[in-house]
């Protein structure tokens, strides 16, 4: 990333989090947020705009960044929930502002949130540096493809992966060093990954997985599962399960 660009993404992210966290990142009142917006919005369009040349396609990016800030109170909303569901999980967490302000797991799924709604637009190359720059910042990978429904949380958060096709439903919760990978890349005649095989994991609702786990290849975790840590998981596991290790035997 060039370190125009770069300045350029950084800022998009730091404006969409001031505006979908208003109480604590906002400056000010109303004219604030007013200000805000259609800053984003001049900034966002001609980032758009250089993404779009970059990849050698077109879009209309004036209309793709104000239906992105329309889109902002719905993101809002669905942050909402992913916060409380971070809040409740973690005894540790004082306050929903020490989520919002310190949890990486909330900062990654807020990149995460906002590079899904530009990729769900079309737009080529910014979403997956959008979810690039949180992955430096807090060792969190998530594609922006990856589909993930609502009150997700991330608990500690480092090394977790979170590949193109993979679909999480809603309370779904992981903790650190989770890969929800592929188990593998069928070639096409030239020796190359074929793109576009939906090749991630499925994890339907309230399914929880513990550190260390490997869930890979396109296999479904029922509603209700639980993965213990440590797991390496290649096959369906049926809805309502505890996957763990064999307990060991002390002599």
């Amino acid at each position: 990333m060039n370190a125009h660009l770069d300045k350029n993404v950084q800022s998009i992210v730091d404006r969409c989090r001031a505006l979908l966290f208003p109480d604590l990142l906002a400056e000010g009142g109303h004219q604030w947020m007013d200000d805000c917006q259609h800053l984003l919005m001049q900034e966002l369009a001609k980032t758009i705009a250089i993404c779009f040349r970059s990849s050698g396609r077109s879009g209309d990016e004036n209309l793709i960044a104000s239906r992105f800030v329309a889109a902002l109170p719905s993101l809002r909303a669905m942050l909402d929930k992913d916060v409380r569901a971070t809040y409740n999980g973690d005894p540790a967490a004082e306050t929903v502002a020490e989520v919002i302000l310190c949890y990486p797991g909330i900062r990654a799924i807020s990149s995460y949130r906002i590079a899904h709604l530009l990729y769900q637009a079309g737009v080529p190359v910014l979403p997956r540096l959008i979810t690039e720059l949180a992955h430096s910042e807090t060792g969190i990978d998530i594609h922006p493809a990856a589909t993930i429904g609502e009150s997700f949380a991330i608990d500690h958060g480092t090394g977790v992966v979170i590949g193109e096709t993979a679909i999480l439903g809603n309370n779904v919760k992981l903790y650190q060093g989770v890969t929800l990978g592929a188990k593998s890349f069928p070639l096409d005649a030239d020796g190359n990954p074929v793109k576009g095989i939906l090749r991630h994991p499925v994890l339907e609702d309230n399914v929880i997985v513990y550190s260390n786990a490997t869930i890979l290849g396109r296999v479904t975790i029922g509603h209700d599962a639980v993965i213990g840590g440590n797991i390496w998981v290649t096959e369906d596991v049926p809805a309502g399960s505890r996957v763990v290790q064999s307990p060991k035997k002390y002599f």
